[in-house]
């Protein structure tokens, strides 16, 4: 996805172009990962992308260019992200499935620090992708 293809503005009709466009491109991520993961090396193991993560990230990366554009490296972000706290899991019911919230920081030389925050699931450990948004400029 060229950059450039990706509004910038902040209208609703730019901001539901950009949800679109996020919701395009893990469909097609999906495709191509049939694992639906990818290993994390701070975490030393995969961290997952599952319905949770896509709902999420498309209400909250669409409603930035940066964010948006910070998806589209998702791959590089899930690979290299650090690990910076662990919270509990908000009381809410899109973190019901989880017993915590570990946060992460990727920094992308052209866009800045990126956010991605991971759920560990109750029962299993997974950690899942839970959102991505870009959080300082450069």
């Amino acid at each position: 996805m060229e950059s450039k293809e990706i509004p910038q503005g902040n209208t609703p009709d730019e901001i539901a172009k950009r949800r679109q466009i996020i919701a395009q491109f893990f469909h097609e991520w999906k495709e191509q990962n049939p694992n639906h993961c990818r290993f994390n090396n701070s975490l030393n193991e995969n961290i997952y992308v599952r319905f949770v993560s896509i709902t999420e990230t498309c209400t909250h990366a669409s409603r930035t260019y940066r964010s948006t554009l910070a998806v589209m490296h998702l791959d590089e972000i899930l690979t290299n992200a650090k690990k910076v706290a662990t919270v509990p899991a908000k009381n809410n019911s899109n973190q019901k499935g989880f017993e915590k919230m570990i946060v992460m920081h990727y920094n992308l030389p052209e866009i800045g620090v990126i956010k991605i925050t991971v759920g560990v699931k109750r029962r299993t450990h997974e950690k899942v992708m839970y959102c991505i948004t870009a959080i300082e400029a450069i």
